[in-house]
């Protein structure tokens, strides 16, 4: 688990972290310097601000048009095309609102197309 001290709604939360992005974060804890309670701490108390680095990263990579942002409509997508429910997806993106969950979930055109699928064949059967 992460705990989210500062988020955009003001309210403290705690999102599930597991495999190998728990495990590269807990690498990165175990192997810094001084004894600070933040995973990517900065000068004094105040965290490390990681947009530079992102905005490299993604310069590097030729990605155009994209923000950091944009992962979060991406983690709700795969969330949901994976079986999460509406409000799995609230409760892990931190949402008050179904309607922020919808427009934060984007099902890809060939889930959509799988789920159609499968409900021919279920009702159908092959043909």
């Amino acid at each position: 688990m992460v705990v989210l001290l500062e988020t955009k709604n003001g309210e403290r939360r705690a999102a599930p972290l597991t495999g190998l992005a728990h495990q590269l974060l807990k690498a990165v804890h175990e192997n810094k310097k001084g004894d600070s309670a933040l995973v990517f701490p900065g000068l004094g108390t105040k965290p490390v601000n990681i947009r530079l680095a992102w905005e490299e990263a993604v310069k590097a990579a030729k990605i155009e048009n994209f923000r950091f942002h944009d992962l979060r409509h991406s983690a709700a997508s795969y969330l949901a095309m994976n079986g999460a429910t509406l409000a799995e997806l609230a409760e892990v993106l931190g949402h008050k609102t179904l309607a922020m969950v919808k427009r934060y979930s984007h099902l890809s055109e060939q889930h959509t197309s799988k789920v159609v699928a499968s409900m021919n064949e279920k009702i159908f059967g092959g043909l």
